[in-house]
Order: C-alpha cells, then structure tokens, then sequence
C-alpha cells in the first residue's frame, strides 16, 4: 500500500529524516509514536504529497483512495450532516447530475451507480459516525457556524472517515474528542477494513487498534510488529542488548590496545601490533540508542487544611437563569483523586468552574476552607500567556514579590531549566506551552488542581511524568480527560456528570468503557429504528428502480444494437467508397467489378436509412418509457 525508499528529507537547515525505508501493507494498522518534534507530522505531509523529500521516494498503490482530516471547513451555513456528506464527492457529484440530466439513458446510468455505491444508505452511515462523535439527531441538522472550532474538527473527522478511504491518515485524532466519542473511535478503528496510520499519545487506541508501531528516532523509521506495550517491552529489550554489545566491544578494544601499547616497538611482534591497530580501524563502533533528557515537573505542596475542603449540599449552577446541574450533594478531601466522567455537554466544564469559583451556585448551601487555593488548568488558557515574553517573564508577573533564583527553582520543577526559561513563549512547542501553563497554574501551591484535558499536545513520555506528579502531589485533583489510561493510573473516585446533575460512579474505568460501547449499540439501534420509515422509503425506491430497469431493459437494448449496427454500416460504406475512388477502377477491363460495388453500395446505403428510421423509433419508445415512469 505505502512504500518509502531511501527516503531524506531536511527542513530549515535540521536533518528530519535520512535515508529511511519502510513499506506498509495492506490493511495494516500503523501507530507512528516518537517525541514531541520528532518528524511525525512531516512523515505524513510528506506521504500527502504536501511537502517533497531531498531524496528517494514515497509511493501509495495507484488510485487509491487516501483521507486525512481537513483542518478547515469552507462553508460554515451547511448543516453537519450535509458536511459529512459531502465528504463521498462521487455520490455527491452524481446527485448533482441527476436534477440536471436530460438524457433518459445517462440518467439510468446514474440510478445503477448510486445503487452500487450504497448511496441511499449514505445519510443513515454519516448519522452513526456523527452520533458516535458526539452529535445527536438534532445537533445534526444545525448549521456548522453554530458550533465551537472544536466541534467543527469532529465533522472533519467525521467527513474523513464516511468518505471510506484505502488508506486513512490521523494526526492526533483524539485531541478535540472527549473520553465517550474516544472510546467510539477505538472501536471504530478496530472494525476499519483499510490500511491505517494513526500519530497517537493515547496508549489505549495504540494498543487496542493498531497492529504495527514505528518509532521516530535518531531521523530513522524503526518498525515494531505489535502494540505499543509489545513496542515498549522490545525496544527495552533492544537497549538492553545494544549496552551488552557496547560493553562488550570497549572491553575488546581495550584489550586490542593494550596489545597494541605492549607490542608496538618490539621487533617481532610489531606486523601483529599493526594488524591489530587496523583491525581498530576497521572495527564499527555500535551507536548507542540515545535516550532524550526525560522531562519531569513536581507540583508543589499546599499546607494541610481540614476535612471537607469543600462541601455542596443541593447545590444547583448554570448560566444567568437556566440551571445546568442541580441537586449537587457532594465532598471533597485533600487526598482526593477524582475524575469527572460525562460526555461533552453534559456539565462537567460548568462543574468544574463551580468549584474553581469562576461560577456563583444558584441555589442549595456549599461550604468551603477559607485558606482553600485553587489551581485551575485548561487548554484554552493558552490565549492569556504573553507570547512575546518567555516563561521567566509570565512567572515574574504573578510573582512579584519572588526573588529570581525562586521564580527559576519553580520552573525548573516543570522542565525550564537554564536557556528554557528564557526562550520566547512563540517559539515552544504545544507541550512546553501545557507545562508553563501548569507552572502558572501551580504558583500559588493550591490546595486543589482542576486539570481539564491536560493531556492535549503531551508525548506519551511527559504524559507518564504528569501522571506521576499527580500521584505525588499532596492536595486533591478534580480531572476532566479523554485519556483513559491517566484516568486509570490516577484516579481513587469517578463521578458521572449525566441528566442535569454529578454523582459517584461506584464501578471502575473498564466498566464504565463497557457502559459507552453498550449505550452506543443501544444508541445505533434506535437510530436505525428511527429511520425505519426512511429506509423502508430507500427499500422501495430500489425495488421500483430494479423494475424499471428490467422494463425499460429491452428498449435500451434495442437502442443499443441499433447503435451498434449504424456504426458497422457506416464502416462498412466507408471502405467502399474508398476503394471506389481508386482511378484505375474505372477502366474497361474493371468495369464489372465497378457494377458489383455500386449495387454493393447501394445495398448498404438502404440498410443504413433503415436501420436510423429503427433507431429513431427505438429511442422515442424509450424516451416515452422514462418520462412515464417518472410521472
């Protein structure tokens, strides 16, 4: 399916990838991991066509069909629905056609295709993908300037994977998704009948929907049959050997030396003192595979406070007088761990601000620590850092009051250590950016972190340092996640935010996995039953449409012979009247041969009028058919 051959390629004067091979079959399913600024997002540019290589090349099967996530959509007053749609250009096209179309035999034509590409069943498939992306039936119909730039990359992905592709590229697919439409497209990939490369930090869609993992490392693609815990286990492995290997060479080449130091000004054993020093020469050196700096970051200690931090008795909260959550009776400890489970729109942001105090609750009683500091993390606090300073300077506004070498100890807990601490805000990557909004988030040593979806723009690595500075910090943490596998590793409580109000959950993650994939089948069965009446309407739309062209078969086919015997004829007196145009034919000693063309010709002009006045008749029967059917 794919092919990448002696493949190089070099971006603003770096090295991203040299001399790379890698062939990709059909059908498989691909999970490319590697650091955050690896190449992952280039390799697949590169594949697109979107950007070229320095050298080889990287090929796809002929034709085939390749989808990738648009990042925009042009025409934001369509419905989502007709969105998704449109993502199927064939069956789109063909619709098009059809209100246009004069001709009875093109528009046939047209019918029999859209039957063979399932076209009438096109609305039901894109309402599934939607659905389980998190739109319901009426969020379906609502124009796509309605929703947030969050929900109109759900369309896009939704539109990518209605349109069917051979091979599907996804560049961190889930990072616009909350934990319910992750755990649909879990499944979604695992079912997908074509080939895959998915760029992913999520442990759970890499080792439940891929089948392969290539690593992005020292500019090399290094392919690993499996999932990604089989990559970890056999990468660990591979390291493991190489230092064997590499303590075993230096361990020769000390003893090489050693001869060669002993050896090398003695008459008779200098040609084996020399043959040993060549043989150093000669001697590959194993380059260790280089493990990158982990990055780390502690949140800092808040001072004990006594139990609850925070108490809601029927508290209610919304938004000006319509009442979002209520009914809220609810504690929280400082050692809690709890994450807030609930699909997007359910209530857990609003939840969230609540506790944070960004929202005044609009009834019922909620009592709180008056020392209680909280820290409060979301992507979207990303807009208020000041992109011209650097990480130093943001700190230093929010701390006054702090000495330098203070301000530089918190950041160096979140990874801005030396030069870090002083390179522009613009210029770090989506991941720096999350860790300097956790240092701000965490300078005042809250009592409470609310992480909402902190995982966003974090490699698998420093996902794995996040969820050991939670499990080591010492106040309580509310998290909001689409990554279940944090949620699994850090997690003591869930609370399902569902039907206007936040209760305890007592089962775990896994059961709660089971709960979605249960109510999205339930889901897909009543919307199948929903739309009975519909495909009951697309079932006899076929079977009128199949008897209409068994009916109509015979007059198209008369239409078509006669086509076919006008053309032979046609041929046929063209050949004659060639070769009666050759002169010597019309002397005396030809002149029989000439008498038996011309009847000849005359013959087949006859037949030739008699069978245009067939087809003539032939085609407005047919014609009349059409139109009577479609009256």
């Amino acid at each position: 399916m794919l092919h990448i051959n002696d493949m190089s390629f070099a971006f603003g004067g770096k090295n991203i990838f040299e001399d790379c091979t890698l062939h990709i079959a059909p059908r498989q399913k691909v999970g490319l991991v590697g650091k955050n600024g690896a190449g992952k997002s280039t390799l697949l540019k590169l594949i697109l066509g979107e950007l070229q290589t320095d050298k080889g090349d990287i090929s796809c099967r002929q034709n085939s069909r390749i989808g990738h996530v648009k990042q925009e959509i042009t025409n934001l007053e369509q419905s989502v629905i007709n969105a998704v749609l449109e993502a199927d250009t064939e069956r789109h096209n063909l619709l098009n056609e059809l209100e246009v179309v004069k001709d009875g035999i093109r528009s046939a034509e047209i019918h029999e295709r859209l039957l063979a590409i399932d076209a009438y069943s096109a609305e039901a498939r894109a309402s599934t993908i939607l659905s389980g992306l998190g739109f319901d039936i009426n969020a379906q119909q609502r124009s796509l300037k309605e929703f947030s730039g969050g929900w109109q990359m759900r369309v896009c992905l939704a539109a990518t994977l209605f349109s069917n592709p051979e091979l599907l590229l996804l560049d961190e697919p889930t990072n616009h998704l909350d934990l319910e439409a992750c755990i649909w497209l879990e499944g979604y990939l695992q079912d997908f009948d074509g080939t895959l490369i998915i760029i992913s930090h999520e442990k759970d869609i890499l080792n439940k929907s891929v089948n392969r993992i290539v690593h992005i490392e020292n500019k090399k693609l290094i392919a690993y049959g499996g999932n990604y815990d089989s990559f970890e286990k056999n990468r660990r492995i591979k390291m493991e050997l190489q230092a064997k290997n590499i303590s075993k060479q230096l361990e020769q080449r000390r003893h090489i030396m050693d001869f060669v130091e002993r050896f090398r000004y003695k008459a008779s054993k200098a040609k084996q003192a020399q043959s040993r020093v060549k043989m150093l020469e000669k001697m590959e050196a194993i380059i260790p595979i280089v493990e990158e700096k982990s990055i780390s970051f502690d949140f800092p200690p808040p001072e004990p406070l006594s139990p609850p931090i925070i108490h809601m008795e029927k508290v209610s909260v919304g938004y000006g007088d319509k009442i979002i959550l209520k009914n809220l009776n609810l504690s929280i400890e400082m050692d809690d761990r709890i994450t807030l489970l609930g699909a997007n729109g359910n209530g857990k942001s609003t939840f969230a601000k609540l506790l944070a105090g960004k929202l005044n609750k609009m009834d019922g009683e909620m009592r709180r620590s008056q020392k209680l500091r909280i820290g409060y993390f979301s992507q979207h606090q990303e807009e208020e850092l000041d992109y011209a300073g650097t990480p130093f300077s943001n700190l230093e506004k929010l701390m006054p009051m702090a000495t330098p070498t203070a301000i530089r100890s918190h950041l160096g807990a979140f990874g801005f250590s030396g030069d870090m601490a002083e390179m522009e805000v613009r210029k770090l990557s989506g991941g720096e950016k999350a860790r300097l909004l956790f240092s701000i988030v965490c300078h005042q040593k809250p009592h409470i972190l609310i992480l909402d979806e902190p995982t966003n723009h974090l490699d698998i690595d420093t996902r794995e340092a996040l969820t050991g500075a939670i499990n080591a910090f010492e106040g309580a943490v509310i998290l909001i996640t689409h990554d279940s596998h944090l949620i699994e590793m850090t997690a003591d409580r869930l609370w399902l935010v569902e039907n206007g109000t936040c209760k305890a959950y007592d089962d775990d993650i896994e059961t709660y996995k089971k709960y979605i994939k249960d109510k999205n089948k339930t889901d897909k069965s009543t919307s199948k039953n929903s739309n009975d009446a519909k495909s009951n309407d697309k079932k006899e739309e076929r079977r009128l449409s199949a008897q209409k062209r068994e009916r109509l078969a015979p007059l198209k086919k008369q239409v078509t012979n006669a086509e076919k015997q006008i053309e032979k004829l046609n041929k046929e007196k063209d050949k004659l009247e060639e070769e009666m145009g050759n002169p010597d034919l019309y002397n005396e000693a030809n002149s029989q041969k000439l008498v038996t063309l011309q009847i000849k010709l005359g013959e087949i002009t006859n037949k030739l009028e008699e069978e245009e006045l067939n087809w003539l008749s032939y085609s407005e029967e047919y014609e009349l058919a059409m139109q009577s059917d479609e009256a």
